[in-house]
């Protein structure tokens, strides 16, 4: 099984923190960063190869991992010259891939089972994969329903569930035909395409633990967790 592993963003929402260092590469805890957390699960999980997209401070990550062997991995490398989007650093390295592979955002933490994701890709004969995670978001204003300018509902602070994607995806090489090779594709203008094609995504439901570590309350969350979580996120070790 191979993965990819998206690392080329700037981070900028997580600064300070990432002036100095690339976003997958900031400490979770006392010894881990969090892009080592992910090879390590992806390693446990049965992948032994991974092809990390690097941009911003992409050398500094490349230094730190390697040739993945620490992990019992094959890790290569994908650059990313200028911005490409979510879904653009792979037409770059496509020749490179297998029919069917996993794709990911190099700043999660999660109990995700990884290989499950790819094997119900396979599965399901989608052309992607989404990897969701429920969602609840507290509204601070009092809704209102309104009809032809009368007020016709009111609900106070409401809570509303959505379905998020986790950036998880199982995607086959296939999905990407049509799109040209260096030029930006996003996550969303993919499924957007696939929809109008009536080509529907397969969803992926999850209900353990997920983390988005985009900015700084994120961080500061996943550190006063990690500890109590390690077990689960890092089994065996």
């Amino acid at each position: 099984m191979h993965a990819v592993i998206l690392a080329g963003g700037k981070g900028v929402r997580l600064r300070p923190y990432t002036t100095a260092l690339p976003k997958p590469l900031v400490p979770i805890g006392d010894q881990h960063a969090i892009l080592e957390i992910v090879l390590r699960q992806l390693a446990t999980a049965g992948f032994t190869g991974c092809t990390i997209a690097i941009g911003h401070l992409g050398e500094i990550i490349r230094a730190y991992v390697g040739d993945g062997s620490q992990w019992g991995m094959a890790v290569d490398y994908a650059t990313e010259e200028s911005p490409l989007g979510t879904m653009g650093p792979l037409l770059t390295m496509r020749e490179r891939l297998p029919e069917s592979f996993l794709v990911m955002n190099g700043d999660i933490l999660t109990d995700l089972d990884y290989a499950d994701v790819l094997r119900q890709h396979r599965a399901s004969d989608a052309p992607l994969t989404i990897a969701t995670y429920t969602r609840k978001v507290h509204i601070d204003f009092g809704v209102l329903t309104t009809d032809a300018s009368r007020v016709v509902g009111f609900t106070e602070k409401p809570s509303m569930d959505y379905n998020v994607s986790m950036g998880v995806y199982g995607l086959s090489k296939s999905t990407l035909d049509g799109y040209t090779a260096g030029l930006p594709l996003g996550f969303d203008e993919l499924v957007l395409d696939l929809l109008e094609a009536q080509k529907s995504p397969h969803a992926y439901e999850f209900d353990g633990y997920w983390l988005d570590i985009g900015r700084p309350d994120d961080y500061d969350r996943a550190n006063a967790e990690f500890t109590t979580r390690k077990s689960m996120l890092l089994k065996g070790a």
